[in-house]
């Protein structure tokens, strides 16, 4: 006899014929006692089992359809008969830790048993349903039924029976017919927004209430527990809104396991992921989640080709963009200290570099010749780190390709192109210096120019949205200098500064000719164009007001929030409508 919680005590009853399975446990508390098995014995639980097998058909076609869920492991008669007459998966819910070290049920299973059950032993009845969600979505959404053992929904009602309601409730409620339809058949699509901290998702949302689209946000948590939760809402909200298509950000939401991704081919719901980061730092986790129901949307036109080399069938250029409402002409007073002939916003990457080799943990034969390859890959018209070691740096190369895994590996391509970054930015804005310009960002600056004269002015980090809006205008030259993450691709800025009013001298592009005339955009294509180039643009006020003229009409009429995202839905209209279909107006406020 041993105690249990609550004053709860556990009586075994030994077999007769000497088995090391009980013939019954008897759970006593308070002058109350209840029997596992009581009279009948093995019967009464392999009753359970054979009502099931009897209804669902047992070993042949049918066997798989559903996905059974003992409550309970019992003394096992109810589990072997499953395991012997049912060829599917199968899952068994049991918190009762005592129980089960006093039965050995789940213990002594068999080792070809084990793949096939999916064992939960949370003691929150939620958490409890959340993993069975989640393992019904990985077995494609079968319907889960419920086997309660009578023992243990008298032990705890209110754990097992609140789960053997739910159960119930979900195998009379068909789901998928609901909520498997066609997509984009009304003019205006219905859109649903997979919300992170990323700073652009706020843009997105602007852009749906801009173009009048209906929309829903579906919060991505982190951690299992949480990813469970989004799945339960994301299925609730695919059901009530009707969506036509899921929009995230580098890849947010996406679980490296891909059940998102085969819940969304279950639902025939397709997902936009626009990476406005470089995807080949995020997308190596998500070797399983390639599926034609995915469309990638990348910042950087490179970057296409060798997504589509990863496996990818549906992969669009969708350039950045801004805010014209955040990012205006404004008369706003700002301190002095923000005021400046020429002003350069960014990161020197000092720190940033030094972090991610003091992390990576690199041998000395990547360390050695660290500052050299970063050197050249900055000068080299490579976009890919492996493809420029491969090539220029075979030894270093082969160093790369023994670090122990994948996520190393990018590790230090990721530390050699923010090298290269940190080596041009610090070029470029030297050649500011006699201008004596205005820095604003990390204190790594102070530590690059710390021997130069005349020094730069510095100022701290300034607010992307709360201050630099209204920063750019006062700065007759805001200066431009790329990261070489992007070696063909433009960032941000020329869209943020143009649209607030501002002059901007960017390095050159190839992609910038897709996105400005050579009026609408003041460009050097080597650092030693610089001085002369600020030269003329402080002299010339006249000119630069015809560039920001011209360069802001552009903006407007073609790189805002609103316009990438239209375009974005008009791909995805292409890529998973109906051909031939034509789009039929929907009322407000439904679905189509």
């Amino acid at each position: 006899m041993s105690k249990g919680e609550a004053g709860l005590r556990y009586e075994v009853v030994p077999s007769q014929d000497g088995a090391a399975t009980p013939a019954d446990i008897i759970a006593h508390e308070n002058g109350r006692s209840l029997a596992m098995l009581g009279p009948g014995g093995a019967r009464r639980e392999l009753t359970t089992a054979e009502a099931f097998l009897t209804e669902h058909g047992g070993r042949g076609a049918n066997s798989g359809a559903v996905l059974p869920v003992l409550l309970g492991a019992g003394l096992g008669h109810a589990l072997g008969r499953l395991l012997e007459g049912w060829e599917g998966p199968l899952a068994v819910v049991d918190k009762e830790e005592e129980l089960e070290a006093l039965s050995g049920t789940l213990a002594n299973l068999p080792e070809a048993a084990r793949g096939r059950i999916l064992v939960v032993k949370s003691p929150d009845s939620a958490d409890a349903l959340a993993k069975l969600t989640r393992w019904q979505l990985e077995q494609g959404g079968k319907p889960l039924v419920p086997l309660p053992l009578a023992f243990y929904q008298r032990l705890d009602k209110a754990y097992y029976g609140a789960l053997r309601e739910s159960l119930n409730a979900s195998a009379r409620f068909d789901f998928w017919s609901r909520a498997v339809r066609p997509r984009f058949r009304s003019a205006t699509p219905r859109v649903l927004l997979l919300t992170s901290k990323y700073f652009l998702m706020g843009e997105l949302e602007g852009a749906c209430r801009k173009l009048g689209i209906d929309y829903q946000l579906v919060a991505v948590g982190e951690g299992e527990v949480a990813q469970d939760v989004f799945v339960r809402q994301l299925l609730e909200t695919v059901l009530a809104f009707k969506p036509d298509c899921c929009i995230t950000l580098n890849h947010m939401g996406v679980d490296v396991e891909g059940v998102l991704m085969d819940l969304l081919a279950r639902l025939q719901l397709p997902l936009a992921s626009w990476f406005v980061d470089n995807p080949h730092l995020i997308i190596h986790q998500y070797t399983r989640c390639v599926s034609p129901w995915t469309t990638l949307f990348t910042w950087d036109a490179d970057n296409v080709p060798s997504l589509e080399a990863a496996g990818f069938e549906h992969v669009r250029y969708l350039p950045l963009g801004t805010d014209p409402e955040r990012f205006s002409p404004t008369r706003k007073a700002v301190p002095d200290a923000w005021k400046a002939e020429v002003s350069f916003v960014g990161n020197s990457m000092l720190y940033k570099v030094g972090g991610r080799l003091k992390h990576g943990h690199f041998p000395r034969a990547l360390l050695l010749p660290f500052r050299e390859v970063s050197a050249a890959f900055a000068e080299s018209e490579f976009r890919s780190v492996a493809d420029f070691l491969c090539q220029r740096f075979p030894k270093v190369y082969d160093g790369y390709l023994r670090l122990p895994d994948n996520e190393t590996r990018l590790a230090y391509e990721t530390a050699v192109t923010w090298q290269a970054t940190r080596l041009y930015r610090n070029d470029c804005v030297r050649r500011l210096l006699p201008f004596r310009p205005l820095i604003v960002g990390d204190g790594g600056w102070k530590v690059e120019f710390r021997h130069d004269t005349p020094q730069p002015r510095y100022l701290g980090e300034l607010s992307y949205y709360s201050q630099l809006p209204a920063f750019y205008g006062h700065s007759a030259i805001n200066f431009n200098s790329t990261s070489k993450q992007m070696k063909g691709a433009v960032n941000q800025r020329v869209f943020d500064v143009p649209a607030a009013g501002a002059f901007v001298l960017t390095d050159w592009r190839p992609q910038m000719e897709q996105l400005f005339t050579p009026r609408e955009m003041a460009c050097y294509h080597e650092p030693d164009e610089i001085p002369e180039l600020v030269r003329y643009y402080l002299t010339h006020p006249g000119e630069r007001s015809k560039l920001v003229t011209a360069a802001r009409q552009r903006v407007l009429a073609c790189h805002t929030w609103a316009h990438r995202l239209q375009t974005m839905l008009e791909e995805m209209r292409a890529i998973y409508g109906i051909p031939g279909d034509t789009p039929t107006a929907a009322a407000p406020g439904t679905a189509g």
